[in-house]
């Protein structure tokens, strides 16, 4: 898409710098975090929201690469959230997963 911020990073018409990136996805930290770990994993083919997510290959990829990053950013025991915004939540319409941490524990009820 054309006018799609996430698009132009991935054509590399934005410069960023990447945490990591191949032919299909890239991941970089997002310019607002809320946490000291805050990435972006973001496929590079336009997808609006995660409900129009219809390719297997990318979906089990995109899963591959968030397990990737967890153990590459040593979130493995310190907690972490993966976060999914749709359906007009999200701030850009491109299909973008949160990693975000460290988040320890909620108390017990």
């Amino acid at each position: 898409m054309d006018n799609c911020i996430f698009c132009k990073i991935g054509r590399r018409e934005i410069p960023k710098e990447f945490t990591f990136e191949d032919e299909d996805i890239m991941v970089f930290p997002d310019i607002n975090p809320v946490k000291p770990i805050h990435l972006l994993i973001i496929p590079k083919t336009h997808i609006k929201e995660f409900h129009a997510l219809d390719n297997p290959v990318l979906f089990e990829k995109l899963g591959k690469v968030i397990l990737q990053m967890i153990v590459k950013m040593e979130l493995q025991t310190k907690g972490y959230r993966v976060v999914i915004n749709g359906g007009g939540a999200q701030v850009v319409d491109h299909l973008h997963i949160h990693l975000m941490g460290p988040i320890a524990k909620a108390a017990s009820v």
